[in-house]
C-alpha cells in the first residue's frame, strides 16, 4: 500500500512508523492498544451526548448519524469509526500509517461495515462538508499543529460539529501517562512527548484562530476503582466540543 505522502503535510513520519508497527493487534483488547479500548467507551458516550445535543436528536434514537457524514483523522485501525458507523454515519477515516489502514479495512469488512479508509493527511483531502470531524489523541502526535486545526477546520460543514481529545500538559500527566504507563507496559514506549501536550487554553486559542468556538470542555480522569470517567478534572487528559463562530 502507498505511504501517504509527507511532504507539505503534517504527518511525523517516526510518528507515523510507531503508530503502524502496533497495527496487527491494534483490535486486541489486552495488546499494545488496551488504553484505548478502555477509553472509548468514555469518549464514545462523551461524543453521543454531544451530538445528541448540537443536532438535537433524542438520545433514544439508536441511528442519530443516519444521513450525516463523519470524518475521524488518524483513525488507526478504526476503534471509533466502526461505532460511528453503527451509528448510522457515512464514515471516512484519515490515518499517517498505511498498517493501520490497511488493518482497518480488513476489520470493517469482517464486520460488514462500509467505512472509506484512506492513507492520507488532512492537508491533502480535498473532501468538505462533514457534519462531524473527530481527532482523538492525534494533535499531540503532529509536526504542524497550527496547519493540523486549519485542515480539521476545512473539512467541516458550517453546520458541523468538532471533537478532539489530547491529554493536558501537567505534571500529572507526564508522571501517568508518561512516566508510569509507558514503565509497566500499558501504553507502548515512545509513544508520547510530554512537551507537545496541549493545555485546554492552548489548544482552544489555536481553534479560535480558525473561527471555531469553544463548546464545552471536559476532562478524561482515572479512577483506581472505575477506570476512565468523564470528570470536571481537566489534568490528565481532556476532550473538546467546538462549532463555528
Amino acid at each position: 500500500m502507498t505511504k501517504a505522502s509527507t511532504a507539505n503535510s503534517t504527518i511525523n513520519p517516526d510518528e507515523a512508523a510507531h503508530f503502524g508497527a502496533l497495527a496487527a493487534d491494534w483490535w486486541d483488547p489486552k495488546g499494545s492498544s488496551a488504553m484505548l479500548h478502555k477509553l472509548n467507551p468514555v469518549r464514545l458516550g462523551y461524543i453521543r451526548e454531544q451530538i445528541d445535543l448540537h443536532f438535537d436528536i433524542d438520545s433514544s434514537e439508536l441511528r442519530p448519524l443516519t444521513g450525516k457524514r463523519v470524518l475521524d483523522v488518524g483513525c488507526g485501525a478504526g476503534l471509533l469509526c466502526e461505532p460511528l458507523a453503527r451509528l448510522g454515519a457515512q464514515v471516512t477515516g484519515l490515518d499517517a500509517a498505511s498498517e493501520n489502514i490497511a488493518a482497518a479495512k480488513a476489520h470493517a469488512e469482517a464486520q460488514g461495515l462500509n467505512i472509506d479508509y484512506r492513507n492520507q493527511a488532512i492537508e491533502q483531502l480535498p473532501d468538505t462538508g462533514f457534519d462531524l470531524v473527530t481527532s482523538l489523541e492525534v494533535i499531540e502526535h503532529v509536526d504542524d499543529p497550527e496547519e493540523f486545526v486549519a485542515g480539521l477546520t476545512r473539512a467541516l460543514s458550517d453546520e458541523g460539529l468538532m471533537i478532539l481529545s489530547t491529554p493536558n500538559r501537567t505534571a500529572k500527566s507526564k508522571l501517568l501517562l508518561v512516566e508510569m504507563a509507558e514503565l509497566v507496559g500499558q501504553i507502548p514506549r515512545g509513544t508520547h512527548d510530554h512537551d507537545k501536550f496541549f493545555t485546554p487554553e492552548e489548544l482552544a486559542k489555536l481553534l479560535a484562530a480558525e473561527s471555531m468556538e469553544l463548546i464545552d470542555t471536559t476532562g478524561i480522569n482515572f479512577n483506581p476503582l472505575q477506570g476512565f470517567e468523564l470528570s470536571d478534572d481537566l489534568s490528565l487528559n481532556y476532550l473538546m466540543t467546538l462549532h463555528r463562530k
